[in-house]
């Protein structure tokens, strides 16, 4: 299989002692442009709001870096 370019849309929000968590399971985007568009439209309601893009091969998994295409308050480091 070719290689794939992966779109993901995450959010965070604070637990009881202030470490960033998942809010819900990150997404799967169909493109950048949407996954832009769903951050902003979402960055009121959670703490962080991150979309980013990595080329991916995963029949030998193989993953790029990731790319951010959109961030906003605070998220958890990705390294």
């Amino acid at each position: 299989m070719a290689k794939i370019k992966r779109i993901v849309l995450a959010a965070y929000k604070a637990d009881d002692e202030g470490n960033m968590v998942e809010a819900f399971e990150p997404k799967q985007m169909p493109t950048e442009e949407r996954a832009v568009r769903e951050g902003k439209s979402l960055a009121s309601q959670y703490d962080g709001i991150i979309a980013w893009t990595r080329d991916a091969d995963p029949d030998i998994g193989e993953y790029g870096p990731p790319t951010i295409i959109f961030q906003h308050g605070d998220i958890p480091d990705m390294g």
